[in-house]
């Protein structure tokens, strides 16, 4: 099997996501001065944003690539444990196996993200509101009950451990044992601690550097390194695999029968990694669930990995997303081709987290330096710059019938390979006024000596209240002249070279 075709496996898969259940909360504001009272910073409040945290991250994300996901944890009796299930429900994860303990509060992560002199947003503080001891064991004895005979139903099981009181070694050797009677994989994202005996037995353990170091007591900072802890650590807790994550350097693989692999990333522009983790856990899980082995599953998750840190928070990939991250055409670098609609909601998304979308359109046919300083100024006046743009057949009708001299894939795709670039999408449309409606971008940006007011779109920008500016025109350069100089090289009898 294929991984593409592993994608359409993983979409009808079970799934059992068991661990430390989250709720994580943004609060975003203007980080502009400081407290006359004390010297800190002031937050003037923009927007309030709730997410599913934990295991509960996980279970979402697995959800929004196809899988059926039942969620096992402890909420508390409190206004985030009400609001964490009523998430669970908008994201169509079933939580029969969630219980509410009313002796414990919600485990809660509350973030103050600030911005300043125009920048990105950046975290100032994070209040947590938890209990780490184990939960009772009377809940414990009443998780087993529920599982008992029903581990057999699902494809795979998925823990989440973040050493929050669900996960105590008593329960975790029972979920092993009865997951190994019924040959269904239990794939662990490990706590940071010293000691790995809790997830004896499991098929694959996944730690990240830091926490394969703690377990280990090695100090690794080479790929190689990382490969031979993962090889200590297999043998150490008798699991099929264990899989070093490694962020830039990739992951490092260590399986039962010996064998190890080294798996590369891809580079990328890195802008946040949070969730990171959480994504390679669930691709892992949902890779094994469909039939892939261990490397085939964990070059999907890697690959999934790297699309996700590119996407600011914890951002669900579609099976789409993945798809076309596989594809060998590559249409476009990292995955930044988005359709119009894509955009719309990634646009919701950045606007939640407090950050400014920048978009600027045009045919962008033969890249030059004109466009490059366009686009790089054009970046420099929000977090996020959008590029639309134009398909071949409106480039015809506005330049004429010799004119794209490349097709609107290449284009895209070339635009996409700046770093200042975060997005790209193609519009058929002779004006960019669609786009703008639905997408309503903070600024409208255009390159060359026109005034704001000489800029197509600028009255639709201005009727929701965003901004219209112009870039500094590079003289001397422009596609024409490149065009005519061209041609003028090719004339019959030019000696020149």
């Amino acid at each position: 099997m294929t991984l593409l075709e592993a994608l359409d496996h993983m979409q009808s898969r079970r799934l059992l996501v068991l661990g430390d259940l989250m709720l994580d909360r943004y609060t975003y504001g203007d980080a502009e001065r400081v407290s006359p009272e004390a010297p800190v910073l002031v937050l003037a409040f923009r927007s309030d944003e709730y997410r599913l945290g934990g295991a509960a991250s996980v279970a979402f994300l697995a959800r929004h690539l196809g899988a059926e996901v039942t969620l096992c944890g402890v909420v508390g009796d409190d206004a985030d444990g009400r609001r964490l299930r009523q998430l669970l429900a908008e994201a169509g994860i079933h939580q029969t196996l969630v219980f509410t303990d009313p002796d414990r509060p919600t485990t809660a992560k509350h973030r103050f993200v600030g911005r300043a002199g125009g920048r990105g947003p950046q975290q100032m503080l994070r209040l947590d509101r938890e209990w780490r001891q184990p939960v009772a064991l009377g809940v414990q004895l009443r998780l087993t009950r529920q599982l008992s005979g029903q581990l057999g139903h699902y494809d795979a099981v998925l823990v989440s451990d973040y050493h929050k009181g669900l996960c105590v070694p008593r329960l975790l050797a029972w979920v092993i044992q009865a997951a190994g009677q019924e040959r269904v994989p239990v794939v662990v994202d490990p706590a940071r601690i010293d000691d790995y005996s809790r997830y004896q037995g499991a098929t694959v353990v996944k730690p990240n550097r830091p926490e394969a170091e703690r377990a280990t007591g090695r100090t690794i900072r080479t790929p190689q390194q990382a490969l031979q802890a993962a090889r200590d650590l297999r043998r150490r807790i008798e699991a099929e695999a264990v899989l070093v994550t490694l962020e830039s350097d990739g992951m490092a693989l260590a399986c039962g029968d010996g064998s190890g692999e080294l798996i590369p990333t891809t580079p990328r522009p890195v802008r946040d990694v949070t969730g990171a983790g959480d994504m390679v856990l669930a691709v892992l899980g949902l890779g094994l669930a469909a039939g892939l082995c261990f490397s085939e599953s964990a070059q999907l998750a890697n690959m999934a990995a790297g699309l996700e840190v590119q996407r600011w928070g914890v951002a669900a990939l579609s099976p789409s997303e993945i798809r076309e991250g596989l594809s060998p055409t590559g249409r476009t670098p990292s995955g930044k081709l988005v359709t119009l609609d894509r955009m719309v909601q990634l646009a919701r998304s950045y606007r939640s987290a407090g950050r400014t979308i920048v978009l600027t359109n045009g045919c962008f046919d033969l890249l030059h330096a004109g466009h490059a300083a366009c686009l790089e100024e054009a970046a420099k006046l929000g977090d996020v710059l959008v590029v639309a743009l134009n398909t071949d057949r409106s480039v015809r009708r506005l330049k004429g019938p010799g004119r794209p001299v490349i097709g609107q894939q290449q284009r895209a795709a070339l635009v996409a390979a700046l770093g200042c670039v975060h997005h790209v999408l193609i519009f058929d449309e002779q004006t960019p006024h669609k786009v703008l409606r639905r997408l309503q971008p903070d600024v409208l940006v255009k390159g060359g000596t026109y005034s704001p007011q000489q800029v197509v779109g600028h009255e639709v920008v201005e009727a929701y209240g965003g901004k219209v500016c112009v870039t500094t025109k590079v003289e001397g350069i422009s596609t024409t002249a490149i065009l005519q100089c061209i041609r003028r090289q090719q004339t019959p009898g030019d000696q020149r070279t």
